[in-house]
């Protein structure tokens, strides 16, 4: 299972987090995020390492300012958590990762996934919220059980020590990771390491980026 820790903004919580060997680092460029990163130090990201995908998470941004700061900080990854349409997500297919979030509530259609298929990577499932996500809170997993396509996913939303063991029994064929964020944290953007380092030893990670086939 891959692990995905987003929502990150201090140098030294950065380098923390870095040494536990998340699969993806997530960094949100969305100004009315609680964990909104204006600025990080671009040898710091430099020095990740490459098993580490660093991921740039936006709402509904331009494609402007997207393509800037992917060359600027040499993003592996963009997650786009807003409306963003299939031919948009095509724009940056093939040259980084795409992971598409959609906030999910029991009588969520599926079929809205269907045109967005062939230009992601990957989809998020998140809590439907206002927000955007960040919101801490957890949304029915059985629903899951109504996703049919061949297409990995993450799974978001309220994930915290208490509900782990849970989501380890979800076997779902395409359940490809999970995102940690607001439960694992010390305050908004900063991550508590050890809630995360015993996160980690429960998942069992694996330690390669490769999406599943």
């Amino acid at each position: 299972m891959k692990i995905k820790v987003c929502g990150l903004r201090d140098p030294g919580n950065i380098e923390q987090v870095v040494k536990l060997r998340p699969n993806y680092i997530g960094f949100i460029f969305y100004d009315k995020s609680p964990r909104f990163v204006n600025e990080i130090p671009v040898e710091l990201l430099k020095a990740i390492p490459t098993t580490v995908a660093k991921t740039a998470v936006f709402v509904n941004e331009t494609a402007e300012n997207i393509e800037t700061l992917i060359a600027k900080y040499n993003f592996d990854a963009i997650q786009l958590h807003g409306n963003e349409s299939p031919a948009f997500c095509a724009l940056f297919k093939g040259r980084v990762k795409v992971i598409k979030a959609f906030g999910l509530s029991t009588d969520f259609d599926f079929t809205e996934l269907y045109p967005y298929v062939d230009h992601v990577d990957l989809f998020l499932f998140d809590t439907k919220t206002s927000s955007h996500g960040g919101s801490g809170e957890t949304f029915d997993w059985t629903i899951l059980d109504k996703y049919d396509l061949d297409k990995p996913f993450f799974l978001s939303g309220g994930l915290s020590l208490d509900n782990l063991d849970e989501v380890k029994n979800i076997t779902h064929p395409q359940f490809y990771g999970v995102d940690l964020n607001s439960r694992f944290e010390i305050e908004p953007g900063l991550k508590n390491i050890n809630k995360l380092e015993t996160a980690f030893n429960l998942l069992k990670q694996d330690d390669t980026n490769e999406i599943r086939s």
